[in-house]
């Protein structure tokens, strides 16, 4: 293959926000590199996000040298299909639906002459892989989440490290670099575990690892080098490649997003225009954490009480989940006044990049966190399940960017009116805000370096396009010689 014009790219997500928006990014940012890039996921999800970003279902958008087209998979399902709401059913029908579907897909581009060069998947959708490996398609992974959380579940997978049990629940898990307790390893690995099943469900892309050619990781080499360098030596070659949504190179394809929820952009980076500089606290917890009312009622209160102001994204759970949309304490918006504002769903990047954000209390997801540490915002850690607890470890004790205030659903801890009031004015005001600043200032720094041309996230994609066109050459060279016998 002579040039980047020549390699077609499919990347395949599952259909939730939080697999969607990375793969996204990457999408864009391999199409800005100059590949011709098809990007699918469920016609279900499609149909927010054509409604929410204004996308047009194959129509192909220019982006730097390369393009991006997307197209969506019917699952077969009615939108109320109790199915939706049952995760580990409705992914081995994806399977069922998603395999023939790829399948075919690959066999039309390979017939109008435009091979597919390499397709990528992100976790929960572990047969892409399979796919890709039947027909000769290089493949490779999209972790979503760090690669000390990689290496946790690596370890795990592996046995090479004793892992909390029923027998043995409290015991400290001895990682390379880092010692977890009990209650910072992904706790889905962990016996008290709500949802054990997504433990095995994410191992299953680790049984598939031998498939992908590479592992590319939303991280950035000056984060997280140790974990990067362990896992490499492991012979699963790791490159990391983030902060993706920090890239310079996509900067002119800002509105092609994947929300499913429309947010009131204006008002809300308006609104935070009247604040004074570093005064206002984010606080969302992503689009699937739900949060007990009873909890919702002490952020609440400790907010009235510490006197911040603040931006609070109170998203509604959603229809599968048949949970109870949060009601604010009586007499709280009327409390709060001009001091802060309680909203559906925001533009997070943008809210993040704002000056007048001085911290974010958030629930730790991986994209949440990149985005903070990108932009040099102080967090507070509130943790719910997964690789949430793990990463807040990180944020506090390792980046040094972050205050705990929530533990996570298997210490089932009510954090307090008091603790909420306390951890906002730490973070803040005074000497430790100053230096959980300082520390974020540090990262985001780093994240610009790692993603400016020539810098160590920069050059990973482009040998990573360069990899692709080498098996791609390779392939082609095969298959002339079993042509030419």
């Amino acid at each position: 293959m002579g040039s980047e014009a020549n390699t077609h790219i499919l990347l395949i997500s599952y259909p939730a926000q939080g697999h969607i928006n990375p793969l996204l990014r990457l999408a864009k940012c391999l199409a800005a590199k100059g590949a011709s890039v098809i990007f699918i996921t469920t016609e279900k999800a499609g149909k927010d996000i054509r409604t929410v970003n204004n996308i047009i279902e194959k129509s192909l958008t220019s982006i730097g040298d390369g393009s991006l087209t997307f197209e969506f998979l019917d699952d077969g399902l009615e939108d109320d299909h109790p199915l939706r709401g049952n995760l580990l059913g409705y992914i081995e029908h994806l399977k069922l639906v998603g395999k023939p579907f790829v399948s075919q897909m690959i066999k039309n581009h390979a017939d109008s002459n435009k091979p597919f060069s390499c397709i990528i998947n992100n976790p929960f959708v572990p047969w892409v892989c399979d796919v890709a490996d039947e027909h000769g398609i290089p493949s490779a992974l999209l972790w979503i989440q760090s690669t000390a959380v990689f290496s946790a579940y690596y370890n795990y997978f592996h046995k090479l490290v004793r892992f909390p049990s029923q027998t043995e629940p409290y015991i400290d898990v001895q990682l390379p670099f880092q010692v977890l307790k009990y209650n910072e390893i992904p706790d889905f690995l962990h016996p008290f575990s709500q949802f054990p099943f997504l433990g095995t469900l994410i191992l299953e892309q680790f049984k598939n690892l031998s498939k992908v050619f590479c592992v590319l990781v939303e991280t950035y080499e000056e984060l997280e080098h140790d974990f990067i360098d362990y896992i490499s030596k492991k012979t699963i070659f790791v490159r990391p490649i983030g902060p993706l949504f920090h890239n310079p190179n996509i900067k002119g394809a800002k509105n092609i997003r994947g929300d499913f929820v429309k947010s009131d952009d204006c008002n809300i980076i308006e609104w935070l225009s009247t604040k004074p500089k570093g005064s206002v606290v984010y606080i969302s917890f992503g689009s699937i954490v739900y949060i007990p009312q009873e909890q919702v009622n002490e952020i609440a209160y400790g907010l009235l009480d510490s006197q911040v102001s603040f931006l609070w994204v109170l998203k509604p759970p959603s229809e599968e989940l048949g949970l109870k949309e949060h009601n604010l304490p009586d007499g709280f918006l009327e409390g709060i006044s001009e001091r802060g504002k309680v909203v559906n769903w925001s533009p997070q990047e943008e809210v993040l990049a704002h000056p007048s954000v001085a911290c974010f209390i958030t629930h730790c997801g991986w994209n949440s966190s990149m985005e903070a540490l990108s932009l040099g915002v102080p967090m507070l850690t509130f943790p719910a399940w997964g690789d949430q607890v793990t990463n807040a470890k990180f944020l506090v004790d390792v980046f040094g960017v972050g205050i705990r205030l929530g533990y996570g659903m298997i210490e089932n801890k009510l954090v307090t009116r008091d603790e909420v009031k306390k951890c906002l004015l730490e973070a803040t005001t005074g000497e430790k805000a100053e230096e959980l600043k300082k520390n974020a200032m540090k990262w985001k720094k780093k994240a610009d370096e790692a993603v400016a041309i020539g810098g160590s996230s920069d050059r990973n994609l482009d040998e990573f396009m360069e990899d692709i066109q080498n098996r791609c050459n390779i392939f082609f060279e095969e298959v002339k010689l079993v042509h030419s016998n």
